[in-house]
């Protein structure tokens, strides 16, 4: 007998154990202990510093089986033995979730098979034995799945399934059949234990309910996690995207490279500034040479400002990073030249006799538009020579003999041009090589590449100038093209009256800037670009045209901004514009439709963009960036200015900013 009885709980261990087995010998459960029982003595000495011993901790250390054999002493047995006293005084934590209201063992008896148990007893206590009626066959006809032979040529039908009919007919009155409820009782005891099993299987469906519940907020937490990990993975394959953009980038910058060290001879030296023979900068891409020291910088923060100036910031551009700055402020007729690499001052560009209003720098060349009507060739070499240190003054001066020897003639804007000898030459060996005349209002943008200069003032003309020889071959007529236009300007396009046309002002206040202040915009081609036989120009009827530059005629013209159009630039595929109506729209340039257009809170008063990024000026103290890639927009604000911005160029990592608060800020981009 005590055999029988030590031999069947020896059964009952064995059958819990094999139960067991597959929760606890699971590789994280193996893993764990393997951890636990191979870590060095060396442990023991963190035990002071480590995490305070809890229930949470103790309820995470893993399951041990101690079945007859000692098991070596861990860390973790000191842990819990030095914090006994602690663990003992301490409040059991509540559990969360269902955990809550449920106990492991009800839960466990809610979704074991066995909990059906009583809700099949009930249902056989409710039959009632009666002679066969064939309900099985009667199923399987109404499915279709009788047969009428087996395969052995019998019938399949059991005797079951027969439905037994009386031969004999029946005569007389037929006898009303007693209901199946009324040929079986049940008792009270039955009853009332049916009811106490109902309502028991109403609380296991209940404590299910609240398992699927929780189920379904395990999915939901997982499908959010899968969510992120989507966002994720979209964000490496949008930055794996513009990493390619950047390769494409700087495969062409090689290829230029190349072309431009095969046609250029070894030991080369220029002697002459040679306009044709520098490649634009502005279409130039790929990665540019700059210091090791700048990638030391943390990015987009502004590394350096340049003072100087005392009114806001006009126009600028510079050769190279670290190279050198042209700039110019408000009311200035005297352009700044920077050295970026000291930051400091190299000296001024004098001759204009009114503000100068746009810049554009290539290599040592420079040309600078301003509102005396005339554009100026600089050689930025000669920026430091005695020429400029003797006559370098802050007031400019009345007597024309320092300069040229022009003389000084009053135009109609009440503002004086010079008008130089010899071909527009200047002779007396300062760093102004060229002079263009020919515009009768300012000069408000210009873009050169090559030999070919275009110009766009506030006389509502377009020239364009050959460098070599200085003479206007082309003026391309905005009005004209107004008026000869075959496309209809939308409901709520910027109207040029009539009057305005014939008498030859324009002057638009422009949105308030963040500060609130605001201005008269007066310049009415607020940007202009080439590439080869094609020009693009935006002008203050908010229309961007594209002209053809063999005859002169604008044969497209795209209407959408509300405001004057006040800069621009354009690629092989898109033409951006940034108008004072607050928006910058890319244009598709094959098509001529609306790509996608950007809002913004302000006035946009610059840009410059490439095939990942779109760098802005829109009337706020920071500069924005768009990333073209991920659809993202992010500004520039560290150690930037305390006024809006209103100027900006850019090459690779390297960007310069101009602002109202009349100083030049260098970021890291």
């Amino acid at each position: 007998m005590s055999k029988a009885f030590f031999s069947h709980k020896k059964e009952d261990s064995t059958r819990i154990l094999s139960d067991l087995a597959p929760v606890i010998m699971t590789p994280r459960m193996i893993s764990a202990a393997a951890t636990v029982s191979s870590r060095s003595r060396g442990a023991f000495t963190s035990i002071k510093s480590g995490p305070r011993m809890d229930f949470a901790t103790l309820g995470r250390a893993p399951l041990r089986l101690t079945l007859g054999n000692r098991r070596r002493v861990t860390s973790r047995d000191l842990q819990v033995a030095e914090a006994t006293q602690e663990l003992l005084v301490a409040d059991v934590p509540e559990p969360d979730g269902v955990a809550s209201d449920v106990s492991l063992l009800r839960g466990f008896n809610a979704t074991i098979p066995s909990s059906e148990k009583n809700r099949t007893r009930r249902r056989q206590l409710r039959h009632v034995d009666l002679p066969k009626v064939g309900l099985r066959k009667l199923g399987m006809q109404a499915r279709a799945m009788l047969e009428d032979d087996g395969e052995d040529g019998h019938s399949v039908v059991s005797e079951d399934d027969v439905v037994v009919v009386d031969q004999r007919r029946r005569k007389g009155k037929r006898k009303a059949r007693e209901s199946l409820s009324t040929t079986k009782m049940l008792g009270k005891d039955e009853l009332t234990r049916q009811a106490h099993e109902i309502i028991g299987d109403k609380e296991n469906l209940h404590v299910r309910q609240n398992l699927v519940q929780n189920e379904i907020s395990e999915v939901e937490n997982k499908i959010k996690a899968l969510d992120l990990i989507r966002d994720q993975l979209e964000r490496d394959l949008l930055k794996i995207q513009e990493d390619e953009l950047e390769l494409d980038a700087e495969l062409q910058g090689i290829q230029e490279r190349l072309e431009f060290e095969e046609a250029t001879p070894k030991h080369h030296k220029v002697v002459a500034p040679q306009a044709h023979h520098v490649p634009p900068s502005r279409r130039r891409k790929g990665p540019v040479f700059l210091p090791s020291e700048h990638d030391e910088l943390p990015p987009a923060i502004a590394f350096m400002t340049l003072e100087g100036h005392l009114t806001p910031i006009t126009a600028l551009d510079f050769s190279e990073p670290y190279g050198t700055l042209v700039t110019s402020s408000q009311d200035d007729p005297q352009p700044r030249v920077w050295d970026l690499m000291t930051a400091s001052e190299i000296g001024r560009l004098r001759g204009h006799r009114g503000g100068v209003k746009c810049i554009q720098v290539e290599d040592n060349l420079c040309l600078t538009g301003s509102e005396d009507g005339s554009v100026r060739l600089w050689d930025l070499r000669l920026v430091d020579d005695d020429w400029e240190k003797d006559g370098l003054t802050n007031v400019t001066e009345e007597d024309s003999s320092s300069y040229h020897d022009g003389e000084l003639i009053e135009k109609p804007d009440y503002t004086r041009s010079a008008t130089v000898s010899e071909a527009g030459t200047d002779s007396d060996g300062g760093p102004c090589v060229r002079t263009f005349d020919g515009h009768t209002k300012p000069v408000t943008t210009l873009y050169f590449e090559d030999e070919c200069l275009v110009t766009g003032a506030s006389d509502k003309t377009l020239r364009q100038w050959d460098l070599t020889t200085g003479q206007c071959v082309l003026t391309m007529d905005i009005l004209w093209a107004i008026s000869h236009s075959q496309v209809t300007p939308l409901g709520n396009q910027l109207p040029l009256s009539g009057a305005a046309a014939a008498t030859g002002t324009f002057a638009v206040p422009t949105p308030p800037y963040a500060d609130g202040s605001w201005d008269m915009y007066q310049d009415f081609v607020g940007g202009v670009q080439f590439w080869g036989y094609g020009l693009v120009s935006g002008s203050g009827d908010g229309a961007v045209r594209m002209w053809d530059m063999r005859t002169g005629q604008a044969h497209r013209t795209l209407f959408g901004h509300t405001g004057p159009i006040t800069c621009l630039q354009f690629d092989e595929v898109h033409i951006v514009s940034g108008s004072l109506d607050k928006s910058i729209r890319i244009w598709d340039v094959r098509s001529g439709g609306v790509f996608e257009t950007l809002k913004y809170d302000h006035g946009v008063t610059a840009l410059q963009f490439d095939t990942r990024k779109i760098v802005a000026a829109t009337g706020e103290n920071g500069v924005k960036i768009y990333n073209r890639t991920t659809m993202q927009h992010s500004t520039l604000r560290t150690n930037g200015h305390t006024r809006p911005v209103d100027r900006l160029r850019y090459m690779d990592r390297y960007l310069a900013s101009g602002g109202r608060d009349s100083t030049v800020k260098i970021w890291t981009l």
